[in-house]
């Protein structure tokens, strides 16, 4: 008897045979199609991977499947083998790999279709005198139906107050049919461009033309710095290959991106182009995600779960900002949707092209050793200059809520000239914390190792990491004192220091608070592309792919942040970070000047940034990592584990590295750091340990990997714990 062996989404790292639902054709089941099946006391959604004629089942103990859910498996086979490549790099649960590929609807058991697909409307020849006058209400939806002969939905017949539960007896009396209606998505002109693509200069067009240069794939590095016209390389490279009938997929960090990307696409495409990010409802997600998968939409816009967008005629990838971290899933299934991206683009056999101002230390490795094709953009599109940098020293300096004199003079000389500024400060906020002028208390989370931010609006405590609020309190919590006083500056304090002191002109801040309304973003956007003089104050949402034409002075408050970081990444972010910044000054016909706040003027990471480039500090950290053998150079895995008593997982966790020391078959060259507590051990009430495995030999690592899942997944312990395993870690706490 043939066995169906599935894929089905739970903790659980193996797969799960069932017996075929009745009356069910094996010959035409195809790999990737949905099965719904009885998994417990539920009944799930699992993913068919192969018909078996095989078993380690007994027979009797087999569930039969309740039903196969698709004719056509949702997920091209490529996307399928991406798919599954990912759930066995990443080292995470097969089943739930799959079922992250797929939107939320689908995962759901949804049927793989447009909504409103099922309409209803009059039969031929149908007449309201069929019905007798005693059938009123069978009248009135049979009139609805005569109003509607393109069809209407179940939702709109509700919506008009007809009674659906009777268009089943309208259907038996052969007054009313239901049919399929798939909607016209399609462009009927021919001429795919709204408006004229811009000249080039000569780098950019040597950067299109080696894009679109050979058939089949490549993977390209595009580092140009800010201002240099990256957005119109991936225009005109997109042009050419929608010109040849195929689709392109762009990938952006943060969901604050997509709409100013989307905005500059469709003002320059006559086609359809679809957005995938985690705002849209499931409803709106899976139409966007079919209209890809059919070929409908041409251009695909999306965040980083969007890499599993399938593609009728894929033509090429382009992931924006490919140094930025939010690329990485954090929790979960931790996949890199850049690495993802060019496993996919080898798949496909199509060009992926990494955009950045600021590369990764990984990517710019990799175009050092020829595995990328490096482009590079070092000069800003039309007749804009780079800024002029000028290192503020502010040691003794008195500080008016974090601004000194001089960067206040220099704010106010280029307001009085009519253009604008921009304030970054990476901390949102009144304050970092709160503190008792007389004992020294601090405001500290109940529920983790980290202090409570002090928000005006509204008035309260937050902690950034768990989320956890409470009221400010009137009194100190170890020794009673009302001399409560905010420590340091956060966007809001600064916003209303700056409110203070430059009366006249509009103070606009832009972090995470001041934005989380729909549309919030773009009305700020709008309101600083009127080109009237004001400030900007806020957090590095400011930092990525903003086009500001009037901003001429940038002021970085605090560009000693993450100089001295535990984390051996730091000093890279910190670098691309001010970089980031520093783009958003000078980009148009206005030259733009950039300060820096530091107490550190002379640190050799800031001077080389300032007076060599990103390309000269990148190679001075690549050097320091090789000495240091650090990734790029190796590989590296970090296993976390969290218990809700402290010493548990960190116990867990050495237990687990003794187990495997002892294994005669361990594979060499593994190195072994930790465990130890994490760098902030409690969080969320949890306490946190990590411990990291490194290897020069990928190969050897993985094949370690797999038998650390084997060995907790038998051992008992690893139930009191949670615990993950994240291959390629971007963050180390």
């Amino acid at each position: 008897m043939p066995y169906l062996r599935l894929a089905i989404p739970s903790p659980l790292r193996r797969l799960f045979d069932y017996l075929p639902p009745a009356q069910c054709d094996l010959t035409e089941l195809k790999p990737g199609v949905r099965v719904l099946v009885p998994f417990g006391r539920r009944e799930v959604t699992g993913i068919l991977l192969e018909v078996t004629e095989t078993t380690e089942v007994p027979v009797n103990k087999l569930k039969p499947a309740i039903s196969i859910l698709d004719q056509q498996p949702p997920l091209p086979e490529t996307l399928l083998k991406l798919a599954r490549w990912a759930g066995n790099y990443y080292q995470h649960p097969l089943g739930d790999a799959l079922s992250q590929a797929l939107p939320v609807l689908l995962r759901k058991g949804e049927p793989c279709e447009y909504a409103h697909q099922h309409l209803w409307r009059a039969a031929k020849d149908a007449s309201i005198d069929a019905l007798g006058r005693s059938a009123a209400r069978q009248r009135e939806l049979l009139q609805l139906l005569l109003d509607h002969p393109q069809g209407i939905s179940t939702d709109a017949i509700r919506a008009e107050g007809g009674q659906t539960p009777l268009l089943k007896k309208l259907e038996e009396k052969q007054l009313a049919e239901s049919f399929i209606h798939k909607p016209d998505h399609q462009s009927h002109n021919n001429n795919p461009l709204h408006e004229a693509p811009l000249t080039l200069n000569q780098e950019q067009q040597k950067a299109v033309d080696s894009i679109i240069d050979k058939s089949g794939f490549a993977a390209h590095l595009l580092q140009g710095v800010t201002g240099s016209g990256k957005t119109e390389v991936y225009l005109q490279a997109i042009e050419h290959f929608i010109r040849a009938g195929k689709q392109a997929l762009i990938l952006v960090p943060e969901i604050g991106l997509t709409p100013q990307t989307v905005a500059r696409f469709k003002a320059r495409f006559n086609l359809q182009v679809v957005v995938l990010h985690s705002n849209l409802t499931d409803r709106q997600r899976l139409d966007a995600w079919l209209q890809a998968k059919e070929g409908i939409a041409r251009i695909i816009i999306g965040t980083r779960s969007a890499i599993f967008t399938p593609m009728l005629h894929p033509g090429v990838i382009f992931i924006d900002e490919e140094h930025d971290t939010s690329f990485k899933q954090q929790e979960g299934f931790r996949y890199s949707a850049r690495d993802l991206a060019v496993m996919r683009a080898n798949y496909e056999k199509i060009p992926v092209v990494m955009g950045t101002a600021t590369p990764s230390i990984e990517s710019l490795h990799n175009a050092k050793q020829g595995r990328y094709n490096w482009l590079k953009l070092n000069q800003r599109a039309g007749n804009a200059r780079p800024p002029q940098f000028e290192l503020l020293d502010i040691k003794q300096l008195p500080l008016q809520d974090g601004l000194s004199t001089p960067l206040l003079q220099q704010i106010r000389s280029h307001l009085e000239q009519g253009t604008q500024v921009l304030i970054f400060l990476n901390r949102r906020g009144f304050a970092p914390t709160l503190m008792c002028h007389d004992c020294g208390w601090l405001a500290d989370c109940r529920r983790c190792d980290a202090h409570m931010t002090l928000h005006r609006k509204p008035f309260h405590l937050h902690c950034h990491h768990c989320d956890s609020q409470r009221p400010v309190p009137t009194q100190c919590d170890s020794c009673g004192s009302t001399e409560l006083k905010p420590v340091g500056a956060g966007t809001e304090r600064t916003e209303e220091a700056l409110k203070k002191l430059f009366p006249k002109f509009p103070i606009i801040r832009v972090d995470r608070d001041t934005t989380q309304r729909k549309h919030a973003m773009q009305q700020i956007m709008d309101r600083v592309h009127q080109g009237n003089p004001c400030i900007l104050v806020g957090t590095q949402m400011l930092a990525k792919g903003h086009h500001f034409p009037k901003v001429t002075l940038v002021a970085i408050l605090n560009a000693d942040s993450g100089l001295f970081s535990a984390d051996f990444r730091g000093m890279e972010r910190t670098a691309q970070l001010i970089l980031q910044v520093a783009g958003r000054a000078g980009r148009a016909e206005h030259p733009g000047k950039v300060v820096m706040q530091t107490h550190h003027a002379d640190h050799p990471v800031i001077n080389s940034l300032v007076n060599e480039g990103y390309e000269a500090f990148a190679d001075q950290e690549l050097n320091q990592r090789h000495g240091a053998q650090l990734p790029p150079l190796i590989h590296c895995a970090m296993l976390r584990a969290e218990a809700n008593h402290q010493g548990r997982a960190e116990r867990f966790l050495a237990n687990l590295r003794n187990m495997l020391q002892e294994d005669i078959l361990q594979p060499d060259g593994i190195q072994w750091l930790g465990p130890l507590p994490s760098p902030m051990e409690k969080r969320a009430g949890q306490f946190r340990a990590q411990l990291v495995l490194q290897s020069a030999n990928r190969k050897a690592l993985h094949l370690q990997l797999q038998s650390l899942t084997r060995i907790i997944d038998a051992d008992p312990e690893s139930r009191k714990v949670r615990w993950s395993i994240d291959v390629d870690p971007v963050d180390m706490f």
